[in-house]
């Protein structure tokens, strides 16, 4: 059961748009910011929502590796495709631009790709695939990251998260929409355990000695000093097929760098040779496909909700009570926060606090009283 309290969205989300603009970030892009992040606790991942707000967003203004103004230049462009220079700004920003660019364009072509290079941390990667979604259309996206993952048979943080999402129509209430990191566990979700004084399961993080580790705090640490790393999708090794989501998580860090010619593996950990921040340089690829120009709209909607619902009513195993589709949970969790609002932590109190104080903004929460 539920026992942190709830901020309403409305007020959430104000809250929020107002704090980007405090500290420099036009209204319009503020707008979208604010959103993205409680798209994640709408559908309850809480890894990249509130908790993310100040730590990686605020905190990166503030030390120079995120510029609040996002300054989007087009490097190349075509009927069917669009590179873009982010130039460090915000990533969220750029993504939702180049979305709705390729969404106009797959529209009249029926497909476009597109690819940012220089940019930031863009939030859940489901969100921009959903934007396809909503238009009737199929969306694809990928991001690396910083180094978190060791390669298969190794122990060095070389890949980043790179989570890979997919979001088709249906024709339910809610898309099928994966929206999955190539690691065992994202960095965000560790985060999240640290914050709620949670260990990390054994088997998603390895020292430099190849040990397993399960301390959160301890972790984040780790990572940051290049002396522990994340698993790969599946774990280590062969016997759990680690190698998979080692390929996957290679896939990513290539669409995403070479399409936009833009840096990779080590040239992302955000330090520079003296240990000091700098700017991120992430890229991030997207597809958009237009069903209508292929069998049809309807016709697709119709397919994929057939096959999510006859996934979910095949026989289940002894014990479970039902089989889910991805964006289902998803969904439900949405059903159930609705009315109740975004589930707030005392760290997170305490960062907005700390924000709304800095800014002097004139906000008053529930979790105060």
């Amino acid at each position: 059961m539920e026992t942190r309290p709830y901020v309403a969205w409305e007020l959430m989300n104000c809250f929020l748009t107002d704090a980007f603009q405090g500290y420099g970030v036009p209204k319009e892009d503020a707008k979208i910011c604010a959103d993205v992040l409680l798209e994640s606790d709408r559908r309850g991942i809480e890894s990249h929502g509130c908790n993310r707000f100040k730590p990686i967003y605020i905190n990166r203004i503030l030390n120079g590796t995120l510029k609040p103004v996002t300054d989007i230049r087009i490097l190349k462009e075509t009927e069917t495709s669009v590179v873009m220079d982010a130039n460090d700004g915000i990533g969220m920003v750029a993504s939702y631009r180049m979305m709705e660019m390729l969404i106009e364009k797959a529209k009249k072509h029926g497909m476009a790709g597109g690819a940012i290079t220089n940019s930031t941390h863009y939030g859940i990667a489901g969100y921009w695939t959903t934007m396809a979604s909503k238009e009737g259309m199929i969306g694809i996206t990928g991001t690396n990251a910083r180094p978190s993952i060791a390669p298969t048979f190794g122990v060095e943080n070389m890949l980043g998260t790179n989570p890979l999402s997919f979001a088709f129509p249906t024709d339910e209430e809610f898309p099928f929409s994966l929206d999955c990191a190539t690691s065992t566990v994202q960095r965000g979700k560790i985060e999240y355990y640290a914050r709620e004084g949670k260990e990390t399961p054994a088997g998603m993080v390895i020292s430099e000695d190849g040990e397993n580790l399960t301390d959160s705090a301890k972790i984040l640490k780790a990572l940051t000093e290049g002396k522990a790393a994340l698993t790969p999708l599946g774990g280590s090794g062969d016997e759990m097929c680690g190698y998979k989501g080692y390929g996957y998580a290679t896939v990513v860090e290539i669409l995403s760098a070479a399409l936009a010619g833009g840096p990779f593996l080590k040239a992302l950990n955000g330090v520079d040779e003296n240990g000091k921040p700098r700017m991120y340089h992430l890229g991030h690829f997207f597809f958009v496909i237009n069903p209508e120009f292929f069998m049809g709209t309807e016709i697709f909607r119709k397919t994929a909700g057939d096959i999510c619902r006859a996934l979910r009513g095949s026989k289940k195993a002894p014990g479970m009570e039902r089989i889910f589709t991805a964006g289902e949970k998803e969904w439900l969790a949405w059903q159930e926060r609705k009315e109740k609002g975004v589930p707030v932590g005392k760290d997170v109190q305490r960062e907005i606090l700390e924000v709304r104080d800095a800014l002097k903004l004139p906000y008053r929460f529930q979790f105060e009283e």
